[in-house]
């Protein structure tokens, strides 16, 4: 793989990967001006997720470690499916009601799944644990 296509996937990789690390940590711990357990557990307890405490934990998690993962290329297949399943919720229980190119619409997460995803297929590139491991 040519550099040029291995520092693209390492920005594609650490931003998205990053932005997911992120999500999770608002969810599990309030960082970043968010809710954390209590107030996302309310939410998800308010659209049907149940029970919305646990529920709001697991998202986190899946978040957290599916974005560490990815941004990392550590078990990059593993980072991208975490970080499919959680916007497959998210247009399951959210987004996909309110259709496509609409607001709060779904073809955002559908975007973020299609990268996660296509990198996983790729492979995450030569500057990456992966390239190192495997």
């Amino acid at each position: 793989m040519s550099a040029l296509a291995s520092l693209g996937l390492l920005l594609i990789r650490v931003i998205l990967g990053a932005s997911f690390a992120a999500h999770g940590s608002q969810k599990l711990f309030g960082w970043f001006g968010g809710h954390g357990l209590a107030g996302t557990g309310g939410f998800f307890e308010s659209i049907g997720i149940t029970p919305g405490k646990t529920m709001a934990f697991l998202a986190g998690l899946g978040e957290l470690v599916g974005g560490l993962l990815f941004a990392f290329g550590l078990l990059t297949p593993i980072g991208a499916i975490l970080i499919a399943l959680t916007m497959i919720v998210a247009i399951a229980k959210v987004h996909g009601p309110n259709g496509w190119i609409k607001p709060n619409g779904y073809e955002y997460n559908l975007l973020l799944i299609v990268v996660a995803i296509g990198v996983a297929l790729v492979g995450p590139g030569t500057y990456a644990i992966d390239a190192l491991i495997f």
